[in-house]
C-alpha cells in the first residue's frame, strides 16, 4: 500500500469497538417516528400494504428493521470477516505486508462488534414493542453471494471471497448514510446507523486500497475472470432477500396471492435498477480505476446485470 496515512491508522482512538457507547432503545422517546425510512421499504408503497391497518403497517416496518439488522450480522461475520481472516493470518495465497495484515485484524474486530450491536438493537426493539423477530433465515444475501462466487470462480474460492468483501464494503456505506439523515426515523436506529457508517467509511477506504493491491497481484487470466464475476456479485449484494419480506407480509395478514402480487410489483422486473446503479457507483468507479471495463467481455457482463461503467455525469 502507499505510504500515505491509512484509513485505520487511528483505529485505537476512533473505532466504535474501542470507545463506542451501547445504543439503548426507549419507546417513550420515539413516539410518532418510524423504524425505517418509508422510501427504503419498497413494499410499503404497494396498495395492498397501504390498505392494512396502521398497526399492521408499523409491524411490517419494524420487521424490515429486523431484516436489515439480522442480515447485517450474517454479512459482517460471514462475508467480510470470512475474507479478512485469511489476509490477516497470511493464508490468502498472496503476500501482503504486515501493516495490511494488522489492518485486516482491525476490520475483523470492527465487524464482530457491528454484528453484536445489530443483534442487540433488534432484541431491544422486540422486547419493548412486543413485535417478535420472525424465525426466518436472514442469511439469504450471504447464500446468494457465495453461490455467485462458486459459480463464476469455482477454482478460486479465496479470490471470490475477497471480491465479495470488496463489493460489500464499498456498497454498504452508501446504504448506511441514507438512514441517519432521515429525522422521521427513531433516534436509536439513526444513532446506531451513524456509528456503523463511521466505521464503514474507514473500511470503504481500506477495501478500496486493498482492491488495488489485490488487483496488482493477479495475472491477466484471473483479472478477466474476476472482472466478469464482479457485476453478479454487486447484484447479489443489492438484490432483495425476499423470503423475510414474504414472511412479514404473511404475518401482517396477507394471503399468498396478494403477497405474490406485492413482491412482483415491488421487486420484480426493473424495479430498483436505477437505485442499484446509484448505490454501486463507488464500486463501479473502482472497477474503472483498474481498467476492468477494458478487459474482454466485461462491459457485456455488467450490462447483463443492468450495470454500466460510471460516467462523468454520475453523482
Amino acid at each position: 500500500m502507499s505510504t500515505a496515512p491509512g484509513p485505520l491508522d487511528r483505529w485505537y482512538e476512533t473505532a466504535g469497538v474501542r470507545g463506542g457507547v451501547r445504543r439503548m432503545f426507549h419507546a417513550e422517546a420515539e413516539q410518532g417516528r418510524v423504524f425505517f425510512p418509508d422510501a427504503l421499504v419498497p413494499h410499503l408503497a404497494h396498495p395492498e400494504v397501504k390498505a392494512l391497518a396502521p398497526e399492521r403497517v408499523r409491524e411490517v416496518t419494524v420487521r424490515h428493521l429486523y431484516q436489515f439488522l439480522h442480515s447485517t450480522t450474517h454479512l459482517e461475520t460471514r462475508v467480510v470477516n470470512g475474507a479478512a481472516e485469511p489476509v490477516a493470518n497470511g493464508n490468502s495465497g498472496l503476500h501482503f505486508p504486515t501493516a495490511l495484515r494488522m489492518d485486516a485484524f482491525k476490520v475483523y474486530c470492527d465487524e464482530g462488534y457491528h454484528a453484536l450491536y445489530s443483534l442487540d438493537l433488534a432484541d431491544q426493539v422486540a422486547a419493548v414493542t412486543g413485535i417478535a423477530v420472525p424465525d426466518v433465515d436472514y442469511g439469504g444475501f450471504v447464500t446468494a453471494l457465495q453461490d455467485t462466487g462458486r459459480r463464476l470462480l469455482p477454482e478460486d474460492p479465496v479470490l471470490a471471497g475477497q471480491l465479495q468483501a470488496v463489493v460489500f464494503e464499498t456498497l454498504i456505506t452508501a446504504v448506511l448514510n441514507e438512514v441517519p439523515q432521515d429525522p422521521t426515523v427513531v433516534s436509536t436506529v439513526r444513532e446506531l446507523m451513524r456509528d456503523h457508517a463511521k466505521d464503514e467509511g474507514r473500511h470503504h477506504r481500506f477495501f478500496s486500497a486493498f482492491f488495488l493491491e489485490l488487483w496488482a497481484r493477479l495475472d491477466g487470466r484471473r483479472r478477466v475472470l474476476a472482472a466478469r464475476a464482479l457485476p453478479a456479485m454487486i447484484r447479489a449484494a443489492l438484490d432483495w432477500d425476499l423470503e423475510p419480506v414474504r414472511v412479514s407480509l404473511r404475518l401482517a395478514g396477507l394471503d399468498e396471492e396478494r403477497i405474490g402480487a406485492v413482491l412482483a410489483d415491488s421487486y420484480g422486473g426493473s424495479a430498483g435498477v436505477d437505485r442499484i446503479q446509484t448505490i454501486s457507483r463507488s464500486t463501479l468507479r473502482l472497477c474503472a480505476q483498474v481498467g476492468a471495463f477494458d478487459l474482454p467481455g466485461v462491459t457485456d457482463a455488467f450490462a447483463a446485470y443492468g450495470l454500466r461503467a460510471p460516467e462523468d455525469s454520475d453523482v
